[in-house]
């Protein structure tokens, strides 16, 4: 029996263009691919390793022809609208209190100021839920297994009677490998606000 859902941000709540993203940072970048380092600043950016000033400083100094306006732009690129129907189903799923409810995002400072300053209910959403983590606030980033069960032991949840929903297959299946029930949600054939159809037999007694 599920007690706790657990969910990821983007491309649950908030839209987000991932392939869009990465053909506009290649073209602004004049890159083919992004390299090893690249890769590494990003997720040590996701992980809170390194500050803002620290990781626009290298790419910077990697792409001196960008304003750092130019990056902070390129970087926020994917991010896009989050659906007001989408905050009215977690209202309601808040005021039923049936179920403990877990924000679980990869993210980092920038993408939050842009949201805090593009999404006018942002603080709103964020009180709907018992616990919030962002991967740059608490050092661990997904897939890796630690953030999973940092979130399990923190709350002094049974995997078993968790749901897990986010859009990376990775994450998914580490989450399935510590017993967690999961939902590799489509973004671009599901919405969240079907949960309880999706995924009913989850939630159906024993």
């Amino acid at each position: 029996m599920i007690k706790t859902i657990i969910f990821d941000f983007g491309n649950v709540f908030i839209n987000l263009d991932l392939e869009g993203h990465m053909q506009h940072a290649l073209k602004a970048y004049e890159i083919e691919a992004f390299s090893e380092e690249m890769m590494a600043f990003n997720s040590f950016y996701e992980q809170g390793l390194i500050s803002t000033d620290e990781f626009l400083k290298f790419y910077t100094e990697n792409f001196p022809k960008l304003s750092t306006k130019a990056l902070i732009d390129i970087w926020n690129f994917m991010l896009k609208d989050f659906p007001v129907h989408r905050l009215d189903f977690l209202k309601q799923l808040k005021s039923d209190s049936k179920y403990n409810l877990i924000l679980l995002s990869n993210t980092n400072e920038l993408h939050i100021n842009w949201i805090e300053k593009h999404i006018p209910f942002y603080e709103t959403f964020k009180s709907y839920f018992d616990v919030f983590y962002l991967s740059h606030e608490i050092g661990l980033r997904k897939p890796n297994q630690d953030i999973f069960e940092f979130v399990l032991k923190e709350n002094k949840l049974n995997a078993e009677e968790c749901l897990f929903i986010d859009d990376n297959i990775d994450n998914i299946n580490t989450a399935k490998e510590l017993d967690l029930n999961v939902w590799n949600i489509n973004h671009k054939t599901d919405d969240i606000i079907d949960l309880f159809t999706v995924k009913k037999t989850c939630f159906d007694a024993p």
